[in-house]
């Protein structure tokens, strides 16, 4: 799974330019913007297209901190957020586009569809907060797509930008171009930072296209790739030939190798292993069970079965999992399940 290339961010990119196909209402009062049919905001290259669109403007601050820093102890002065001016058509009038106004959120509704160059997302309803560069999507098929995988989740999906982090609640699932597969209550996905240095020799980025166009690939071994999935609650990983299910996991795409604690059951046809712990190599599809020492991990193996034989070993790791693998850490709002 290799992830999140272009990142949905529309927390900085010059002005945000919004378009409507049914016209766009001013409220002076309370301070918003509302495009009708067809609406669309654009900036950088992060597109909006909604039934409607609501954006939401104040006055700007003399001085402003990066979005999304303020909460991550970054140590260092934040540089200044680059003016953010409403530019609009089909309207009576707009919001000084002097520099003086700024978009502190934009509510979607209806039809969402957001994406870059290279990342989709789909639902009912969006709210990107400007301030904390949090998008947060709710409704029916929710879904973030990139060219390696496609995230789903039944309840809400978040994309954190400025901790590079997409959080999956309600059945969620991520599901790679290979046919690897990850079920759990809530998954949490953690991307490479674009902004972090690159090793000594490597060859730059490429910058992103100017226009987002949805469905056009880059490299995906780019900073933005998918780092760490961290997976919590009714956990289900899915490989050629094994299904494993367990309490909560970490799975790390770059070694394809996934651990996995509490109640693990590794299944291969009629042949089942449980256990309190397990390593899934997801590429290979081999699952090593781990125990505690002095206790035995359990096993049904059906001769002549139609799935062959599990893999397994007693050695190493502690009952509980967290001696061996990377630990999982608790998901924003949530606490691991013991």
């Amino acid at each position: 799974m290799a992830g999140l290339a272009q990142a949905i961010d529309l927390s900085h990119g010059g002005p945000v330019t919004v378009t409507a196909a049914g016209g766009i209402d001013w409220d002076q009062k309370n301070q918003t913007v509302t495009a009708h049919d067809q609406a669309r905001a654009v900036r950088g290259n992060v597109t909006v297209d909604a039934d409607v669109l609501i954006a939401h403007y104040r006055k700007k601050a003399s001085a402003a901190a990066k979005p999304g820093t303020e909460k991550l102890g970054t140590g260092a002065p934040p540089p200044k957020a680059t003016p953010v001016a409403a530019t609009t058509t089909n309207a009576q009038g707009a919001p000084d586009e002097t520099g003086s106004n700024e978009i502190y959120r934009l509510n979607a509704e209806g039809h969402v569809h957001i994406f870059t160059p290279t990342d989709q997302a789909w639902g009912d309803h969006a709210v990107y907060d400007i301030d904390t560069a949090i998008l947060i999507l709710t409704g029916h098929g929710l879904r973030l797509t990139t060219p390696q995988d496609v995230l789903t989740a039944r309840d809400t999906m978040e994309y954190w930008s400025a901790r590079h982090m997409a959080v999956a609640r309600g059945h969620a699932s991520a599901t790679s171009s290979d046919g690897r597969r990850i079920v759990a209550d809530t998954l949490v996905g953690y991307t490479v930072d674009p902004d972090a240095p690159q090793p000594a020799g490597a060859t730059p980025a490429p910058k992103a296209p100017t226009e987002a166009k949805p469905g056009q690939g880059t490299d995906p071994a780019q900073p933005g790739k998918l780092q760490r999935v961290e997976a919590y609650g009714h956990v289900i990983l899915t490989t050629a030939t094994e299904i494993v299910t367990a309490d909560r996991g970490v799975y790390l795409p770059d070694t394809g190798l996934a651990r996995v604690v509490g109640h693990v059951h590794v299944t291969r046809g009629e042949n089942q292993l449980n256990g309190a712990a397990a390593i899934v190599n997801m590429k290979t599809g081999v699952a090593t069970m781990t125990q505690a020492p002095g206790r035995r991990v359990q096993g049904l193996v059906v001769p002549n079965g139609s799935g062959g034989s599990a893999a397994g070993s007693s050695s190493g790791g502690s009952g509980d999992g967290k001696t061996a693998g990377p630990p999982a850490t608790t998901p924003p709002g949530k606490e691991a399940t013991q």
